[in-house]
């Protein structure tokens, strides 16, 4: 090396160590304040359930607290608003891979860009979705509920919550050529109180929900939309084990930043979720609610995510659906 390079090189070094450091500060001081989860489903839901052990065992990494805010309503959007607008890397979102995809095919108009305003960060669990029927209702399988719908057109009805399970459980009924009416619900309680009685014929809801009155005898959980048999009724088959692999949807549920985060911040987030899923004690406190504790790197979850986008498009594109409200 010359002498100019020398000089050049040691000129220029300072900087680059400074900014090395100053990287690595920016990410070290963070969260400087309280870090809140706005969760866009009500107490007790299996995403209440699991954005509050994740912000506990946050908020003990970080030496900060980490808190969770309900705010449910209106498919996930009151939740996106609250967070969008917050314009803050302290507000992070609680959604799962599904749950963007259905909004600009059901609104014509959103409160949000998915692609310009939300930064996947990572996922930390899957949600098994169970699909269920009154024991009144007397059948015990899909391929028994495909059989009945077809004999009775019109007459049964089904309910749900959000839109993914509107899109995909709609396909389901278009592929098998039946006719069911849609009751639309604002929460999962309403719905499976709404089951339980007899005063509607089908609901998809999470699985851990559905289960207590599983056990009482009052439904009958006839399949899950997950790839893979839930371990908390291990005895209920997968949509594609009962001959309905086109129903398969796999919610991950995961942490959303905003557009202005930094990738050090983003970094810190993701490596935070990753500790969380790998601890045996986070797992088994989530198997009581139907969850599967799992890491879902930036990259992996930005992937499932488009994945979703792309099946409901298409989804969309089969049924002729149109943006309505």
């Amino acid at each position: 090396m010359d002498r100019r390079s020398l000089l050049r090189f040691t000129t220029l070094a300072p900087f680059g160590v400074l900014g090395t450091l100053s990287s690595a500060r920016g990410q070290q001081h963070w969260p400087q304040r309280t870090v809140k989860l706005i969760v866009p489903l009500g107490p007790g839901s299996g995403a209440d359930i699991a954005s509050r052990l994740v912000a506990d065992r946050l908020s003990r990494t970080w030496g900060e607290p980490v808190i969770v805010e309900n705010r449910p309503g209106g498919d996930g959007l009151v939740g996106i608003s609250a967070f969008v607008g917050a314009h803050d890397d302290h507000v992070l979102f609680v959604g799962a891979n599904t749950t963007f995809a259905p909004h600009p095919f059901v609104h014509k108009k959103l409160p949000y860009d998915a692609k310009r305003d939300v930064i996947p960060i990572a996922g930390f669990s899957e949600l098994s979705i169970g699909i269920a029927a009154p024991t009144s209702l007397n059948v015990n399988a899909l391929t028994e509920l495909v059989t009945l719908a077809r004999s009775e057109p019109g007459k049964l009805n089904w309910g749900a919550i959000t839109a993914i399970d509107d899109f995909m459980f709609g396909d389901f009924l278009h592929g098998a050529g039946l006719s069911m009416s849609r009751v639309p619900y604002r929460d999962p309680v309403s719905a499976l109180n709404d089951l339980s009685e007899g005063r509607i014929d089908i609901c998809l809801s999470a699985l851990a929900l559905s289960l207590p009155r599983f056990h009482t005898g009052k439904v009958k959980v006839l399949a899950v939309t997950n790839p893979r048999r839930s371990k908390i009724a291990p005895e209920v088959p997968t949509v594609s084990e009962a001959g309905y692999s086109s129903l398969t949807y796999d919610p991950i549920l995961g942490l959303f930043g905003p557009n202005t985060m930094t990738p050090d911040i983003r970094h810190r987030i993701a490596n935070g979720l990753q500790g969380i899923a790998a601890d045996s004690g986070f797992a088994a406190r989530l198997i009581p609610t139907g969850q599967v504790a799992v890491f879902m790197p930036t990259g992996q979850f930005e992937e499932a995510i488009d994945a979703e986008r792309l099946k409901v498009a298409e989804i969309a594109r089969r049924l002729g659906i149109k943006p309505t409200q």
